[in-house]
């Protein structure tokens, strides 16, 4: 662990955000679960040393604004971001409405862009280096949920700009691309009957023949938020068995 390391990962009350929070403990002395579902997020900091939960909500430039001046007031650095918070919207186009598509690309885009912006003067004066990783989809290869993948895909790029604009500050930017993992979030409305279809096809393209973990996309991201990344920027790592290589089910 490096001494006085602090790590944000947004949407620390799901349970990919949590898995990530629990792994950063290795690498930096306070890592803050930041959700909009304070509750929640206390709830998977319980007993975990070094984890903190906090309020955010990455689409509300006022909340961000709130967190990185508490983490400046409180800590004097911000080493770590890892952008995990996400929401999707209904999958088929004809279903999907303005404000569903407006509220993803606000939640999936504009918030890591804005946590990122405002930390910019903080890791300008500090000058201690930094890490971004942003967690995207391997959607973005393959297409899917229009809103959710468009997003997805953008983040690949905000991921590569983010790697030229941080790079004076020493800060790398990186992206994880995670297939399928099996959580609330992925069967999202989907009835029994079509979520086990959906693990069916997923299954059936992965060459590994199994689904992601929470944990096989937390040591993906520790790997990037290591020092042992420091000279790694602009790149997306995809943690999917395989199924990066085939076509959406």
């Amino acid at each position: 662990m490096t001494a006085g390391r602090v790590a944000v990962v947004t949407g620390g009350a799901g349970a990919l955000g949590a898995a990530i929070g629990e792994h950063l403990t290795g690498q930096a002395e306070v890592v803050l679960l930041a959700d909009r579902d304070l509750d929640g997020a206390r709830e998977r900091s319980e007993n975990l040393r070094g984890v903190e939960a906090c309020y955010l909500d990455v689409a509300d430039d006022e909340s961000v604004q709130a967190l990185v001046e508490t983490v400046e007031r409180r800590f004097g650095r911000l080493d770590v971001i890892v952008n995990n918070a996400a929401v999707t919207a209904p999958r088929g186009m004809e279903a999907l409405r303005r404000d569903d598509w407006e509220r993803v690309m606000a939640v999936n885009v504009w918030g890591p862009t804005a946590l990122c912006r405002k930390a910019v003067p903080l890791w300008s004066s500090t000058r201690a280096g930094g890490r971004v990783v942003n967690i995207t989809s391997r959607t973005w290869l393959s297409g899917g949920p229009i809103a959710y993948t468009s997003s997805k895909a953008a983040v690949v790029g905000l991921t590569r700009s983010l790697a030229l604009e941080l790079a004076p500050f020493g800060v790398t930017a990186n992206a994880v691309a995670p297939s399928m993992v099996a959580t609330p979030f992925t069967r999202g409305d989907r009835s029994e009957e079509e979520y086990a279809a959906f693990e069916a096809k997923h299954l059936a393209m992965t060459p590994m023949r199994r689904f992601a973990t929470p944990e096989d996309i937390a040591h993906a991201v520790g790997y990037l938020a290591s020092e042992a990344a420091g000279f790694v920027t602009g790149e997306v790592l995809h943690v999917c068995g395989g199924a990066q290589l085939a076509p959406a089910p």
